[in-house]
């Protein structure tokens, strides 16, 4: 989702003020569970969002992208995902569903509508947006697992200019890259199925920390048993309530999720060079190994993963690193501030969208208890003639 811009001012906010109960910043699976089901509870709320169409976030993913959940475990609240139950669906698929979503709900989202400043007022909240100002006593912000800034180390900037970059996020097809190898930085799930999918066509290497996989193969006789169970554990046992979810929520928060569908048997059968080594600078414009192997390469994928960027928010929510101080999506420092889609919000379901619901549901719990107590225009503006 593209919700915020940093280099937005409040003098570019444009349109009238909006007075709303619950300001929901993202129109990611997260954002519209959280407003139906806020709705559904008789609640005002508005989702605004960055992007031109519900679901954009989805398809501006790399094309060969599917989900690792089956469509029998992919429903948001209020709507069952189409498709036969154990088929998985493409990127495309998710944007499109995400979109029915909000239109046969009848979501309040308001879209091509980026947020330059959140900040307090009175005892509620104002959020300057290119489409106006927004008023509101509860926000969720709902921006995305991990945040939507691509991290790329800095010795990216010492690369030779004749190397094509891209992140993970900026990668699509094959066809984009150059002629020659390629090396691919990151080897948590994303960057497995793009080394993959590209050592078909050219010499691949992955480089980064073995993250672990997960026990299931997606080919296996066992595998529809298995799976269930596998997505159980993941959203009853994998929580932030008992140790085992805890550590793994450090691991996955310091460097992204484990090896899904791609296992490294694929890897190595498909030909790709498997380093567990780092990337950590550049020799002759070449990026070098912290084993000191330098590699000669004319593309790099960065599956380096993703950042917050919170620049926006004049709220103190935020811990020294930049992650929200929260428990469960709750904001731990400013009554009235909520998280939802973080990664590991609850538990490891908390970043897909079978684990989005519950989530979603525990906020709008918390958001219901508190006191409906909307502004009025009389008092956002005391001195203006009516």
């Amino acid at each position: 989702m593209s919700t915020t811009d940093p280099d937005t001012t409040t003098e570019a906010s444009t349109g009238p003020d909006h007075l709303t109960d619950t300001l929901i910043i993202g129109a990611g699976q997260a954002g519209l569970a959280t407003a139906h089901l806020l709705t559904e509870a008789g609640r005002d709320c508005l989702v605004v969002d960055g992007s031109h169409r519900v679901g954009d976030n989805w398809r501006h993913q790399y094309d060969s992208l599917t989900l690792y959940s089956p469509n029998a475990w992919n429903s948001l609240p209020g709507l069952a995902f189409p498709g036969a139950a154990w088929d998985f669906p493409g990127k495309d698929e998710v944007g499109d569903y995400l979109e029915q979503y909000a239109e046969q709900l009848g979501l309040p989202v308001r879209l091509d509508t980026r947020v330059g400043h959140l900040g307090r007022e009175g005892s509620g909240f104002r959020a300057e947006t290119s489409t106006g100002a927004v008023h509101s006593q509860n926000v969720v912000i709902a921006t995305g697992s991990f945040g939507r800034t691509p991290s790329v180390p800095d010795c990216a900037a010492d690369l030779d200019p004749a190397i094509l970059q891209l992140h993970s996020s900026q990668y699509r097809r094959p066809g984009q890259l150059r002629e020659g190898p390629v090396l691919v930085v990151g080897a948590a799930h994303s960057g497995c199925d793009i080394a993959l999918e590209l050592a078909a066509s050219r010499p691949t290497t992955l480089a980064g920390r073995d993250p672990g996989q997960i026990p299931v193969s997606w080919d296996s006789p066992g595998f529809r048993v298995a799976m269930s169970v596998l997505l159980q554990v993941q959203r009853h046992v994998m929580t932030r309530r008992t140790p085992v979810g805890r550590r793994q929520r450090q691991d996955v928060l310091a460097h992204g999720g484990p090896m899904l569908r791609v296992k490294r048997a694929d890897l190595r059968d498909a030909g790709v060079t498997r380093t567990h080594a780092r990337v950590v600078g550049t020799v002759g414009g070449q990026p070098q190994l912290d084993d000191g192997t330098v590699l000669e390469v004319a593309n790099v994928i960065w599956a380096t993963g993703f950042r917050h960027d919170y620049s926006w928010l004049d709220l103190p929510v935020l811990d020294e690193t930049g992650w929200p101080r929260e428990f469960r999506g709750v904001a731990q420092d400013v009554e009235g501030v909520f998280f939802c889609g973080l990664s590991y919000q609850y538990a490891f379901a908390s970043m897909l969208l079978h684990g989005v619901g519950r989530d979603a549901d525990y906020l709008v719990r918390r958001i219901l208890a508190r006191p409906v107590a909307v502004p009025t225009r009389r008092q956002l503006h005391p001195n203006r003639e009516e």
